[in-house]
């Protein structure tokens, strides 16, 4: 009888469109404005203050040496002695309190329900309402919400969180405060919970795709007679990418305390991937006595994941490879303080590189990136932290919460993101150092099945560095994709040992690199250290443990069952600065990046790009042609191309052509597990060097002269096809600004990212000078940061204004609230001016 009446009910409400009314009883409020902060905690003297959230309180310094002055052992970076490290969190004063208040109306509490979601809080967060605790949550980086019903009353109520940093809690810079959004979210009783959704698209073919939609309700009564509770009806429509209404289904539902699965046949799907991110819009209404009292909406996408043993990872049946970035959570200048057109920044310039992919290491990531990366077809590895419970890394990191913790925040994470088809991955972990006992295999086995629980359709890997262990343990066979770091000479002993039959690097190359500083001799070396503090931008050197991405392509590309890799890093960050990290202040910022803490490019991006942009070809030469100093001295020349030929000319003097030597293969890397304890940074540099001629055209006696250097690129018929040249640049003359964009929305959010260089007076940029250039911004926007790529640069970010470093740096400007033309302009001792206008609309 109740399946008799359930189906005549779909017939009937099927028999039209759901129409969804304009105010479906959900409110969703984002807390930016009306905080107060104190630092210190409420219990200081200090005065509160007036702040937007988000909010990092420790990003504008001051940078000292003695912020967070550690005397440890790296055990990840194969140290034996504990030696004294500074910059390791990024020389920032992120340790200690700091308390946010402000007021929130209830309008009215009889049969409403709030809660309050917070996207992230650093850390160690205490909630209380009208002085009664809320909620407690130690995390910094996870998601986390509490109901506030028993806890407010109609009227203005007073919300307060506490915050704590404590020494020795990370190995980066984590930030500091309400660095993420909160909400205020307002439903009726009778609710879907948050993140009370979960889609799966089990079948997708050309013509049809399944989807299955699981809802859980909150808040309807409950009996112990017949029918056993009240009666919902649940409709969901779902609207295709172009906003038009593709399936729907009408549901009723008797509470008893569990949820139920709506099932929709979509035909001829579009597919969400990387070139074509198509989304869905499911939009779910619940009636209660034919009243509308809560509406919920779930972006989705459908897509095929295939890993598939010795032929690798297929997107939608297509072979695809991760080419992919290791990404702190930092915004550079901007510090922890999340802002959504700084991501989308990222995001954009990572995807012109050619990256498809970005692994969250080692945290939970802020929703916008997700949304974000679902928006522009980015796939993420999303992985919650990097310290298990057995032997921690960090005095007061998260392996001092990991066994209290662990399963909730991997809960609330997986439930958060698992309906976003960006999210291609789960990992659980890195280089963690329980690799080696029977405690780390438990809390691996605890980890996948709370992961494959909560979400069966992505498979779970970890970030492993300990190979001698994994590979005889256990622990590498227990995952679903087994993930290195670090590890091409392993590769091919890996792969034939492993029952996986597929291997994935989760951390490669970690080649350090500052934007346009060149040293010499030029080779392959690790841990080399010079008087300036700084790394060659030839892309040769590298930290003990690491590799030039030269073997990484190689792997890529010879072996199918190599199903990609995640570069350390995508950007550089504040931390981190090997191989300056034993007290060599005043490194603080990381050197691996391929973009600098300016988001400005180094050389490197345009050799990764070579490799990684095959719909648009790519041509770069280095380094710059200014060397006063270096008249007649041997100035070796690379051209980054995707072109397999080139030629290079100096003032018109051919330096002969150079071919791309293609005969070099993976396998030729010397095997890293026969001579396992002998593979020396001597047989690593000689890999390094047999393979640079593979994926670089290199002019190794290229002796320095001014003037002009010029390459050009033959296709592989031997037809010149493209040429690119550098010159030496003469006396400074002006200022070059080049926004990222001229057009922002006026929201008092939207950023725009200026790059600011000197000129000569023929146009050509002056890749040394390093002069100091103050901003101003007028009209309807402000200043908000400025950086320069230098990881020595002890400069505040808040102020208005930079030295350059190697002829540039970066500002940023905020949009505020109103429409207008926002005038920003540059200027600096003995150069000209400059001025430029950027509308918000």
């Amino acid at each position: 009888m109740l399946m008799k009446k359930y189906f005549i009910f779909m017939v009937m409400a099927l028999s039209g469109a759901i129409t969804f009314p304009l105010n479906a009883q959900r409110i969703s409020s984002r807390l930016t404005d009306g905080w107060e902060f104190k630092q210190g905690g409420v219990e200081s003297q200090a005065a509160w203050q007036n702040v937007k959230i988000p909010h990092d309180w420790a990003i504008t310094g001051p940078f000292d040496r003695d912020n967070d002055l550690q005397c440890v052992i790296i055990e990840q970076n194969n140290e034996k002695e504990a030696t004294w490290k500074t910059g390791r969190t990024g020389g920032l004063p992120f340790i200690g309190k700091g308390a946010y208040k402000r007021k929130i109306y209830i309008p009215e509490q009889e049969g409403r329900h709030y809660t309050i979601v917070f996207d992230g809080a650093m850390s160690n967060a205490q909630v209380s309402i009208n002085g009664h605790h809320a909620i407690t949550w130690p995390y910094g980086y996870n998601s986390f919400y509490v109901n506030i019903d028993s806890l407010v009353h109609q009227g203005e109520n007073e919300l307060l969180v506490q915050l704590e940093n404590f020494d020795k809690q990370s190995r980066w810079y984590p930030g500091a405060g309400l660095y993420r959004n909160v909400h205020l979210v307002e439903t009726d009783r009778v609710h879907v919970p948050v993140w009370g959704t979960y889609i799966t698209t089990p079948i997708v073919k050309d013509d049809y795709a399944v989807v299955n939609m699981c809802i859980e309700i909150e808040g309807a009564k409950q009996s112990d007679e017949w029918p056993y509770g009240e009666t919902i009806n649940i409709m969901t429509a779902i609207y295709s990418p172009d906003g038009k209404e593709v399936s729907k289904d009408s549901t009723k539902y008797i509470a008893r305390g569990q949820g139920l699965t709506q099932k929709f046949i979509i035909n001829n799907p579009e597919l969400w991937s990387t070139d074509s991110p198509n989304l869905y819009t499911a939009k779910t209404l619940l009636l209660r006595n034919d009243k509308v009292v809560d509406t919920y909406e779930t972006k989705f996408g459908i897509r095929t994941l295939e890993y598939i043993p010795e032929k690798g990872f297929f997107l939608n049946g297509i072979p695809t490879k991760f080419r992919g970035v290791c990404n702190h959570h930092d915004l550079g200048p901007l510090g922890a303080a999340i802002n959504e057109a700084a991501l989308r920044h990222q995001v954009a310039l990572l995807k012109e590189m050619g990256a498809n992919a970005i692994r969250t290491s080692h945290n939970m990531p802020a929703p916008e990136l997700v949304r974000i990366c679902d928006e522009m077809g980015m796939m993420l590895m999303i992985e919650p932290f990097d310290d298990w419970g057995f032997r921690p890394k960090s005095e007061n990191g998260y392996g001092k919460v990991f066994n209290e913790w662990a399963q909730r925040d991997v809960t609330n994470m997986v439930r958060q993101f698992r309906n976003s088809p960006s999210v291609v991955m789960w990992s659980i972990g890195n280089e963690v150092p329980s690799q080696w006992g029977q405690p780390g295999m438990d809390e691996l086995l605890m980890l996948r099945n709370l992961v494959n629980s909560l979400d069966p359709t992505r498979p779970v890997t970890c970030g492993m560095d300990q190979i001698g262990s994994v590979i005889s343990n256990g622990f590498a066979a227990a995952l679903d994709i087994p993930a290195f770091n670090y590890k091409p000479q392993y590769y091919e002993m890996i792969y034939n040992r492993l029952p996986n039959r597929l291997v994935l690097g989760s951390e490669t190359a970690s080649t350090v690199s500052s934007r346009g500083k060149y040293m010499f001799p030029v080779k392959p070396k690790s841990d080399a250290l010079y008087d300036n503090h700084q790394s060659s931008g030839y892309g040769t050197e590298y930290c003990s443990w690491s590799n030039i991405p030269d073997l990484d392509f190689a792997a890529d590309d010879d072996y199918p069952w190599m199903i990609g890799q995640f570069v350390w890093t995508g950007f550089d960050y504040l931390g981190e600065p090997s191989p300056y990290d034993t007290d060599a202040w005043p490194n603080h910022s990381s050197m691996f990046g391929i973009f600098d803490l300016a988001s400005l490019p180094k050389d490197t991006y345009y050799l990764y790009r070579s490799q990684w942009r095959k719909d648009s070809p790519t041509l770069h030469i280095l380094p710059h042609w200014n060397w006063e100093g270096r008249e007649g001295e041997v100035t070796p020349v690379m051209a980054f191309t995707s072109y397999p030929e080139a030629e290079l000319f100096v003032n018109g003097v051919s330096q002969g052509r150079r071919k791309k030597d293609t005969s070099v293969a993976a396998s030729k890397i010397r095997d890293g597990w026969k001579e396992y304890k002998d593979y020396t940074p001597e047989h690593r540099a000689e890999d390094a060097t047999n393979l640079m001629n593979r994926y670089r055209l290199i002019w190794d006696n290229v002796v320095y002269q001014p003037g002009e250097l010029k390459v050009v690129a033959y296709d592989a018929d031997g037809k010149p096809v493209d040429e690119t040249s550098v010159k030496t640049a003469g006396k400074p003359h002006h200022i070059v600004l080049t926004p990222n964009r001229t057009s922002l929305t006026a929201d008092g959010e939207d950023l725009a990212y200026i790059t600011v260089q000197i000129a000569d007076k023929d146009g050509n940029i002056v890749p040394t000078d390093s002069r100091k250039v103050e901003f101003s911004v007028k009209g309807a926007g402000s200043f908000r940061a400025a950086a320069n790529g230098d990881p020595t640069s002890l400069e505040p970010f808040h102020k208005p204004q930079m030295s350059l470093f190697s002829g540039a740096a970066t500002a940023i400007v905020q949009t505020s609230d109103n429409a207008g033309d926002i005038v920003f302009e540059a200027k600096a001792k003995g150069v000209k001016p400059a001025k430029l206008t950027i509308t918000a609309l």
